[in-house]
């Protein structure tokens, strides 16, 4: 369904930057179809194709920023603000669901495959429902002093 208020125009008027390449933008752009679970003037959340598990959506920001490090302030509030909400309704679309994870991956080292920021909210029904993380406890490595000069560095890098 067209909506004016989504409308490319609208986006470009508002100053919303969109790449007319990147696969989100289509998707919000409604060039290609999705199956969206919500959609307001900020993000749009929509089934991840893969489905890792049933309930798999990603929520994305309409705004094209291709990680979190270019997030502003606002545009980090008005999407991490709407993220318990898609969340709860995921959760409540299934009893069966026991957690969630929620995953954003930036750069290519970290799995990230589209850039377009994106949040993937999988919803866990069981610790073998078929998606997995793992951690590795590089603690033994670290002593006092080494973590207190990482904390000092970026302690030192904070923006205002």
């Amino acid at each position: 369904m067209y909506n004016q208020k989504y409308s490319i125009n609208h986006r470009l008027k508002e100053g919303i930057y969109m790449d007319n390449n990147c696969i989100f933008c289509k998707i919000i752009n409604g060039d290609i179809p999705s199956y969206t679970v919500y959609e307001d003037d900020i993000v749009k959340a929509f089934l991840d194709i893969s489905q890792a598990t049933p309930g798999h959506t990603l929520v994305i920001p309409k705004k094209h920023v291709k990680n979190i490090y270019e997030y502003d302030e606002k545009l980090a509030e008005n999407v991490f603000s709407r993220i318990p909400k898609i969340a709860r309704a995921i959760q409540r679309f299934n009893p069966e669901i026991k957690g969630m994870n929620i995953v954003n991956n930036n750069g290519e080292v970290a799995y990230q495959s589209v850039f377009h920021s994106h949040f993937h909210l999988i919803p866990r029904y069981s610790s073998k429902d078929g998606f997995e993380m793992s951690f590795q406890d590089n603690g033994k490595k670290y002593n006092a002093e080494d973590l207190e000069k990482i904390q000092k560095e970026i302690s030192k890098n904070m923006e205002e």
